[in-house]
């Protein structure tokens, strides 16, 4: 009987140790709002895009964004752009710091989500969901219409 007991709580307790740590982790990703999210529109045949947009972290603690899936792409990356040796080059990134109460931006030239061998031609307005995955193992997905998007400096023909 006290084996039985002790069993139950020992139950109990890990329930209730699992479902705080699941709300806690839910709570990580809330605590980061996505803003004009989008995806770069490419011509047909290229199998590489881009995602951008405006994370802003509400909490008191930085975050970060260490992995993100794509049902679009097989493969899917965290990128920045580095000045090296007078070039401009584009590099895998462990992870994406959102600061806590600030903001990371993602846009072209800069940090970005690179989206590896799409599976179809992203159309213009088309919604991407993308997942991002925060370090402590929450996540939150994000829906981003396709855009025409020029680079700077670039004129946009009519």
């Amino acid at each position: 009987m006290k084996s039985s007991i002790s069993r139950s709580l020992v139950m109990l307790s890990l329930s209730f140790f699992f479902t705080s740590l699941f709300t806690m982790s839910q709570a990580i990703a809330s605590d980061v709002s996505i803003i004009d999210p989008y995806v770069r529109a490419v011509p047909p045949g290229q199998t590489v895009s881009a995602a951008f947009l405006q994370l802003e972290n509400s909490s008191g603690n930085t975050h970060y964004i260490v992995n993100a899936s794509s049902p679009v792409s097989k493969v899917v990356e965290l990128h920045s752009h580095v000045h090296e040796n007078g070039m401009m080059k584009m590099r895998q990134v462990e992870s994406i710091e959102i600061p806590a109460n600030g903001k990371t931006v993602l846009e072209p030239g800069g940090l970005h989500i690179m989206l590896i061998g799409l599976h179809d031609t992203l159309k213009i307005d088309q919604k991407v969901a993308i997942t991002l995955e925060f370090k402590d193992g929450s996540s939150q997905v994000i829906e981003a219409p396709v855009r025409k998007i020029m680079m700077k400096g670039m004129m946009m023909k009519k």
